[in-house]
């Protein structure tokens, strides 16, 4: 094991510093021993360098898993700077680029990859693994694992397969927002000794909590007078949808101050403009939704306002940590409104299917045969299951060992000629230009682009599809046809059929209920908070296993001394005139809104693939409720629900 005086030694030889940040060094000498470990830090606390200080450490491949692309690039130019070498594989890159990191990760050159966790769908990527030394598995945003963390992914429930599959050697599970709940939840998932979890102290005396109850139709007003109030500094206003982002960066632009919005229906040259320029900005402001800020290496940020209630105290505390890095002092405010709770419970009971949905669905996929496609999108619309909740389930059927994904392949690939077809077919030999001319005929032209269906083409010409495409692969590298591919299928081979599709699919209903349940309590957390009629600072530590032994004397209830009042109910009464008229499309179109759940979808404006197919979610009942709570329109619904339906 590398001593204390080595390791100081590496990590300023590496790095340039001459000390580590509390729990760094205690997570380092975990992994360098051979024992897994996990690191609950808080935003800016050095999470990277507890794999990167091991990577250039330990013999073979540091494999770092992050959904964050912008976090991966900042950090491999910092690393390369250092004369470590360091790749991400992401949609950007050629098949070349792709090749040439691949080929230095097999000859050892590469001492951290790093990728997002859907690459692991990829086959030749995972079979291209299995010949290479991984030491480490580190895995970021590690609360994504957990079912019962803020951010639950998918994709990160199987990466202890993966990391057992390849044989890794030790793995790191990193994040900012760890409830004990949780953090047991990831040391259990990826097999890690609870003794080998650090968690480094959540209280930073530098940021003044604020949360001030306001109505509605004050919060612009409030808003731009913190900003003339206050000495000016980069700031962050965090709100919930994309259309408000846009909202309220122009009422600030308005107002003489320096705001660009932020989210994700942005072009993404957009978003990084937005970024770059928030970056090197002494006091812009940026307007975002949530996913602003995630891999943001800017430490001077004085303010983070939170326009709307954040979604969870977890999301709460990595959103604010994003404020005062640099040890300076700094503000976050809530503008606690309760009218934002309607919004934020539709977007939870939106992703909750219904029992009927998940039994067609299973029964669907079990009906295959032992190998299938899908294309999630199609099933979506079949069965009124969102994408991500879809993609969960397919996931939970892994997990349980009925079924094993494959690699995705896209179904149908279109292209734009670059050349006349006659000057592309003269650059081939006599013996490649008949195959490449039969695969362009069977094309289909529109205005400028054409499309090709790999698989259908593959069948009439009785060759692989892998064929086909490496055809169409070929002509974009040499530059003859701009190429794009779409209609992504899902590949899923049959392990072990369920005995009971029945009861599978109570099951797994069950699951989700139980998942809709706690982000709604997650909800009241947030209100609690506000409300809290004591410290809030030590409150919001005590979420975290952390309360304070005093007061923290910097939060609006140490500061005033009193609880902050917010309204106890939220959401308008239910119209009888709108109600009865949506009795009456429901008798209409039961097919459709025969389940109390779609008709308060309807009512609320909460778009699902059953209203979007059935063009329902254009109709003038379509949020005609939407300042309703849900649970009020879906249990007056469940009271009204006809026995035949």
């Amino acid at each position: 094991m590398t001593s204390p005086t080595d390791l100081r030694a590496a990590l300023h030889q590496q790095f340039g510093f001459d000390a580590f940040k509390p729990g760094q060094r205690e997570v380092i000498e975990h992994l360098l021993a051979g024992r897994s470990s996990a690191a609950v830090f808080a935003t800016g606390a050095g999470k990277s360098l507890c794999y990167q200080l091991p990577a250039t450490l330990l013999p073979g491949l540091t494999l770092v898993v992050s959904p964050l692309i912008a976090l991966m690039k900042d950090q491999i130019g910092a690393l390369s700077a250092r004369g470590i070498v360091a790749h991400n594989l992401d949609f950007t890159l050629s098949f070349d680029a792709y090749k040439a990191v691949m080929d230095e990760v097999r000859d050892g050159t590469a001492r951290l990859l790093y990728v997002a966790p859907e690459r692991f769908n990829n086959e030749r990527f995972r079979q291209t693994l299995q010949d290479v030394r991984v030491s480490l598995f580190a895995v970021d945003e590690a609360h994504c694992i957990s079912e019962w963390g803020h951010n639950f992914r998918p994709d990160y429930l199987k990466l202890a397969m993966f990391a057992r599959d390849l044989g890794a050697e030790r793995i790191l599970a990193l994040t900012a927002t760890a409830t004990e709940p949780v953090l047991d939840d990831i040391c259990r998932s990826l097999n890690i000794e609870r003794g080998c979890a650090v968690r480094t102290p959540f209280y930073r005396a530098n940021l003044t909590l604020v949360t001030t109850p306001v109505s509605a139709v004050e919060r612009d007003a409030a808003l731009v007078a913190r900003f003339r109030d206050r000495p000016r500094g980069p700031a962050i206003v965090y709100v919930t949808l994309q259309r408000t982002a846009e909202e309220v960066a122009e009422t600030l632009a308005r107002a003489g101050i320096d705001a660009k919005p932020y989210h994700a229906g942005m072009a993404a040259e957009a978003r990084a403009s937005t970024q770059d320029w928030f970056t090197a900005s002494d006091d812009g402001v940026v307007v975002a939704t949530i996913a602003f800020g995630m891999g943001i290496d800017k430490a001077n940020i004085r303010y983070v306002y939170h326009y709307n209630l954040p979604k969870s105290l977890e999301n709460y505390s990595q959103e604010i940590g994003r404020a005062g890095r640099d040890g300076a002092p700094s503000t976050c405010e809530i503008l606690a409104c309760v009218d934002d709770l309607v919004v934020l419970e539709n977007f939870v009971y939106g992703d909750t299917p219904t029992l009927a949905a998940i039994a067609g669905l299973i029964a669907h996929l079990f009906a295959q045969g032992e190998q299938f496609d899908v294309a999630l999108t199609t099933l979506s619309r079949a069965y009124d299951v969102r994408v991500l909740v879809l993609r969960t389930l397919l996931t939970y059927l892994e997990l349980r060992g009925h079924l094993v994904g494959g690699t995705p392949f896209y179904s149908v690939y279109e292209f734009k000629p670059l050349m006349p077809s006659a000057k592309m077919l003269a650059q081939f030999a006599d013996g490649e230009r008949p195959f490449i001319r039969a695969v362009l005929s069977r094309s289909k032209k529109a205005r400028v682009w054409f499309s090709i269906d790999a698989a259908e083409v593959a069948a009439q010409l009785d060759v692989d599809r892998g064929r086909v495409v490496r055809v169409l692969d070929m002509l974009a590298e040499r530059e003859m046809i701009e190429l794009r591919a779409k209609g992504v299928r899902h590949r899923y081979r049959v392990v072990r059929a369920p005995e009971d599709l029945d009861a599978l699919a109570a099951e797994l209903h069950a699951q989700a209920i139980e998942r809709e349940g706690d982000n709604i309590d997650r909800l009241g957390q947030v209100l609690a908070l506000i409300r809290r009629d004591g410290c809030q600072v030590s409150a919001l530590g005590a979420h975290f296993s952390e309360p304070l032994d005093d007061p923290c004397g910097h939060c609006s209830w140490c500061i005033s001394g009193t609880a902050s009042a917010l309204p106890t109910s939220h959401g308008d009464p239910i119209d009888e005139a709108v109600w009865q008229r949506a009795l009456a499309l429901r008798d209409e179109r039961s097919q459709v809104l025969g389940h109390p759940r779609t008709l308060a979808q309807l009512l609320c404006g909460i778009p699902s693939p059953a209203l979007t197919k059935a063009r329902l979610s254009k109709h003038a009942l379509f949020g005609a409720q939407r300042r309703v709570a849900f649970a009020d329109v879906m249990r007056r619904a469940e009271e009204q629900r006809p026995r035949s339906l």
